[in-house]
């Protein structure tokens, strides 16, 4: 049997669940494994290289004149990594999120950027269990790229460098446009914020397996006191 509640599709799973919201690409980049009220694993692509992403308004990158798609050039990630080994993993892009290990797992492949990390923050657990975590995103800062053209009144920006500060998981509509300003080592720097906005999240929820369903025993001792 298969229910559909706004945006979630909920598949029966033994005693659980899986909850996917849908997506016009239908591929899996977040995967999540609740396995306590206190711990959650969570893996997937953060973002795919040399694929274009939706189209920008010009206002959304530094000295972009025109809409604009962009593509992050394979290699670019892992020199990141490499170079500024120290990535936060947040909450929406502000609340930083302790692991178990202390530390989130990067590292970029063939696909992309792949993320994992065993979460005990509580309220993110909560947000995943009720089916509102929507996907990942990044924020970054340090851009170095070039411009290539694209279709009639669209550029494309090919990013080959930049300085990875943060990975977040989401629980609202990512929008794959955003900028902050943040502090950094007592200096200013603008981080740009990037979301693909079409991501497909699966939740397998463990926890559920293992809760016995009383409710008949309920209905016969309820009648039994009637």
């Amino acid at each position: 049997m298969q229910l559909i509640a706004q945006n979630l599709i909920i598949l029966p799973l033994h005693e659980g669940g899986i909850f996917i919201p849908k997506t016009q690409e239908g591929v899996i980049k977040m995967k999540i494994e609740i396995r306590s009220a206190d711990l959650m694993h969570v893996s997937g692509y953060v973002n795919a290289v040399e694929r274009d992403s939706k189209r920008l308004p010009a206002s959304m990158a530094p000295g972009m004149t025109t809409p604009f798609v962009e593509r992050i050039v394979s290699g670019t990630f892992a020199k990141s990594l490499k170079e500024h080994p120290k990535v936060e993993l947040r909450f929406n892009h502000s609340k930083v999120l302790d692991t178990t290990d202390g530390t989130l797992k990067l590292h970029e492949d063939n696909i992309g950027l792949h993320a994992e990390a065993d979460i005990t923050d509580r309220e993110v657990i909560a947000q995943a269990r009720a089916g509102h975590l929507t996907g990942w995103s990044f924020g970054f800062s340090g851009a170095q790229a070039h411009i290539e053209p694209c279709d009639e009144g669209v550029q494309r920006r090919m990013i080959t460098g930049l300085t990875l500060h943060e990975v977040s998981i989401l629980n609202r509509n990512p929008a794959y446009i955003a900028t902050s300003i943040e502090t950094r080592d007592e200096e200013t720097t603008v981080t740009e914020q990037r979301s693909a906005g079409n991501d497909t999240v699966e939740v397998t929820d463990e926890i559920r397996e293992f809760i016995p369903d009383y409710s008949k025993e309920i209905e016969i001792l309820q009648l039994m006191s009637e």
